[in-house]
């Protein structure tokens, strides 16, 4: 009786359902932007950590037992929802703050930035339009420049 048990317990686990969505929306994708200063304008923008097209089957197995980077991706996706929905100025202030830290801190550990540089983000929502591949795309949120020097250090 106990390794049914345990395997009823363990199955949604392994098998996950997806009636916890109350809808399908639209995907929060976060870009970001360095100037040299804080008057330049922000261009280019760049897509944070964008996702691969492909994926060989290997890294698709090693990923399902071990992927710390999709981790904080989804809790970036949180963090974007949460300011797109935020009811108080400090939720709003404390997910901004969070998203240039965090966005800071990936660009310095592969040094893409300078520490004179600034860094601005935005949230773009990513949605199918229509029957076909039709995607569509509205920018919902941009930050003003944040000095990357004044983000890394403690």
């Amino acid at each position: 009786m106990f390794p049914f048990t345990g395997l009823r317990l363990l199955l949604p686990a392994i098998v996950p359902s997806w009636r916890f969505f109350d809808a399908v929306t639209a995907s929060p994708r976060l870009d970001y932007a360095l100037l040299s200063a804080p008057e330049t304008p922000a261009e280019p923008w760049r897509e944070f950590r964008p996702r691969p097209a492909v994926l060989r089957p290997d890294t698709m197995l090693r990923r399902l037992l071990w992927n710390p980077q999709w981790n904080e991706s989804l809790f970036l996706v949180s963090l974007a929802e949460r300011l797109m929905s935020a009811t108080s100025a400090e939720t709003a202030a404390h997910s901004q703050r969070e998203l240039l830290l965090r966005v800071a801190r990936d660009l310095d550990r592969h040094a893409v930035c300078n520490p004179e540089d600034y860094l601005q983000i935005r949230l773009r929502l990513v949605s199918r339009t229509g029957p076909g591949d039709a995607i569509g795309e509205a920018v919902v949120y941009q930050s003003g420049p944040c000095a990357i020097a004044g983000l890394l250090t403690p």
